[in-house]
Formats: C-alpha cells, structure tokens, sequence
C-alpha cells in the first residue's frame, strides 16, 4: 500500500460522487480548470447589469481575456502538487488582467486565485495560511483599488478582499477536519492495538498458567511412580508382596496424575463442552492426601499446621499446595535415601507463611546444590508466587538439607481474585 502524503486524508468507505473525486483527484482538477476557463469566458462576454439580469452578446471577446482565462485556469491542473506556484501563476494572470484591460469591463479571472488560495490553505500549515492569504489579500486588493477605473472603494474591488479572505478560510477549515479524523482514526487504531496486545498478554498468561499446572503435576506423580517401580523391579524375586504394594502405589500415583492432567486439559476445551472436568483445584484442604502420597513412596513427611488455614483466597490456596508438592518432590528426587520433610505452614492476618525444611544429604542437595534457576520447578514456583506479589527464599541449611519459605500476602490475592473474575476473557454466548 502507497504510504499517504501528510495532509492527505486516508481512504474512506462508501461511494457517490466524493468517492469518485478520491479515487480520481487529476480528472476531477482537469474538469474544475476546464470549468473555471469556461467561466471566464463567459464572464468576460456578459453584460452582468442588463435590464432584466445578465446580457450576453454585448462585449467583445479579445485575445487577452482568452490566453489569460487559459493560463489562469489550466494552472488549476497541477493544484495538488504544486499549490504555492499555482497561487503565484493565478494572481499574477489577475493582476495583468486588471492592468491589460484597465478600463474595459473585467473578466472574472480572480475566481482561479479563489480555488488556488483555498487549495492552499487545505494542503499547509495554518501559520503558511495565514502569511500567504494575507499577502494574496493585500496585493490583489491594492492592485484592483490602483488598476480599475472605478472608485477605490467600488463593490468589486472590496469582493476581491471579501472573496480571498474567505477562500483562506474555508481551506484552513478543511485542513483541521481532516487533521481531527485522521486523530480520531488513528485513537481508534491505537485502542484496537491495545486490546490486541492485551488479548496476547492474557493469552500468554493463561499459556503460563497451564504449563506450571502440567509440570507441578507429572512432576509430582511421575516422580513417585519412577520412585516406586524401581523398588518393585528390586524387589519382584526376593520379595514379591513388597513388589505388589509398589505397583500399587504405581497404579495409585498414575491414576491420580492422569485425573490432574485430565483436570488442567479440560481448560483447554471450549467452554460450553459438556465433557470439561468441574471438579474444584487442589488446595491445603487435601494436603493430607498429598503427604500421604509422599509417605508411601518412602519420603517421611511432617505436617505441622498450628492454626486454622481455610476461607484462603483460590489463589492463595492453590499456589501453597503447588508449593508444598513441588518442594516435596524436590525432597524426594534430590535429597537422598533416609531424608525426612517438614511443612510447616503459619496464617496470620495478612500472610500465610509456607516452610518446607529438609534433612537430606544427596548429592544435587545441600549446600552446593543448583540455585532457584536450576529447574523448571523452582522457576514455576517462584512465578506462581510472584504473581501474588510473594517472595519465595530457597537455599541450603547451615545443618545440612534444604529449605523453601513463601510469604503470600493475603490482602493481594484477594485483589488478584477479584481483578480476574472482573478482567477474565468470556466464551462466546457466556455472560459477561
């Protein structure tokens, strides 16, 4: 697409004869010079003050009235282009009309200056306007006031400023139209962009979102399975009622993360699909569960929860169990055999605290173990939390181990749950 000129206004919908004149400005110039050129002529040969109107047949048509009406009004052609030449060309034929024709009746060659000064107002500056209206007004009034043979102050000679300073005018009036539609279309692109990138930003929140809720849970069940069909495949010879208890805790295990993955696909679905799972997110509710699970697969787990932790925000209920599995799972992939876990988590009025402690001595664990950025699990850890304006604290104990400590402010994530129910995206058909 042709980039537009500036001043140039943009393309417009609809049709009619103003459509027409936008997809044809040269055609539409040669038909106005070819108009003005005719008027002068036509002009020149009237009597305007005739008994009843206009008198044609009475005054002769010369030669200079004819190169002059041409020039005047075939300079119009190239009005677009070139407007301050053609302002120049169209006075100067007026002026050396009056001066030529001082005495005879006037032919009305000042109508090209009208068209040109307004063409000019429209496609410039207001200050350009002003400097070059103003110079036109002056000039051409002082050359009909000096060349014609009338009174100074004759009609004609006061139209000539009347008419100039009106055709500044009404381009200047032109221009700020279209300067304030091309403002208004262009607010209105910028606001489309906007919702766009903020469509995207969401978008990419919620592709975010999933991807933590995958990892936290094939990361947690895969982990234990991996964990419990290795004691299975030890022990199957020497021991097969062991081994059975294993793969029963394998079965468990693949049976509870393939209803957790079934769960967080179901988001991916349309949401008037009958078959999308509506069973409520994990939280601090089924923690029990959750350290049971643990307990099984050979991870001592102690839960220490002094004071009541219900009525907690979605938010804040779902990312404090994340983060009890995901450091548990830690535990129990890194720490080494015979490790044991405490999760301590603490409410008070406007923090809920979440502390995972460790004693292992693995050899990925410890003091040298990999910072906050050498998995995907801390960084999903510590984007859920950060999300809910949390810090997250990881690092080796002096006494050997690991520890996790998250600080979820309350107060945040229930403005968190609010800003989502108000800003979420809706389904087609769904009510707002």
């Amino acid at each position: 697409m042709t980039p537009l000129a500036p001043g140039q206004p943009g393309p417009r919908p609809g049709g009619g004869p103003l459509a027409w004149i936008r997809a044809h400005p040269r055609a539409f110039d040669a038909a106005l010079a070819l108009a003005v050129v005719v008027t002068v002529l036509v002009g020149a040969v009237a009597e305007p003050h005739g008994p009843h109107g206009p008198r044609f047949g009475g005054r002769e048509l010369t030669g200079t009235t004819v190169v002059l009406a041409v020039a005047a009004g075939g300079a119009l052609v190239l009005r677009r282009r070139f407007p301050r030449s053609v302002l120049a060309v169209t006075g100067v034929c007026t002026v050396l009309e009056l001066l030529l024709e001082s005495g005879a009746p006037r032919a009305p060659v000042f109508c090209s200056v009208v068209i040109a000064l307004c063409t000019l107002a429209a496609r410039t500056d207001r200050s350009t306007t002003w400097r070059v209206g103003a110079l036109t007004v002056v000039v051409l009034t002082a050359a009909a006031m000096l060349l014609g043979d009338r009174p100074w102050y004759a009609q004609e000679n006061l139209g000539i400023f009347a008419w100039t300073g009106m055709a500044a005018a009404a381009g200047d009036a032109v221009r700020s139209r279209r300067a304030f539609v091309a403002a208004i279309r262009e607010r209105a692109e910028r606001a489309e962009r906007t919702r766009e990138e903020e469509a995207r930003r969401r978008v990419a929140e919620e592709r975010m979102r999933i991807a933590r809720e995958l990892h936290d849970v094939v990361a947690h069940h895969i982990a234990l399975v991996n964990v419990q069909a290795g004691v299975a495949s030890h022990v199957m010879d020497s021991r097969p009622d062991q081994a059975k208890q294993a793969l029963a805790h394998v079965r468990e295990a693949s049976r509870s993360a393939l209803d957790e993955l079934r769960a967080t696909v179901g988001l991916l679905r349309q949401c008037d699909d009958p078959k999308a799972p509506t069973e409520p997110a994990p939280g601090l509710g089924v923690l029990d569960q959750l350290v049971d699970g643990f307990e099984r697969a050979g991870l001592p787990v102690a839960l220490d929860v002094p004071g009541p932790v219900d009525a907690l925000p979605a938010a804040i209920d779902l990312t404090a169990y994340r983060v009890v599995q995901e450091a548990l799972t830690n535990v129990h992939k890194h720490a080494g055999a015979g490790a044991r876990a405490t999760v301590r988590i603490v409410r008070d009025a406007e923090t809920l605290t979440v502390t995972v402690l460790d004693d292992g001595t693995g050899p990925d664990h410890g003091p040298g173990a990999p910072g906050p950025g050498g998995g995907h699990g801390l960084i999903g850890m510590g984007e859920r939390v950060a999300a809910l304006r949390g810090t997250v604290e990881t690092g080796p104990r002096p006494a050997g181990g690991f520890r996790v400590r998250v600080h979820l402010p309350l107060q945040a994530a229930q403005a968190t749950d609010r800003a989502g129910r108000s800003g979420r995206i809706c389904c087609p058909g769904e009510p707002e």
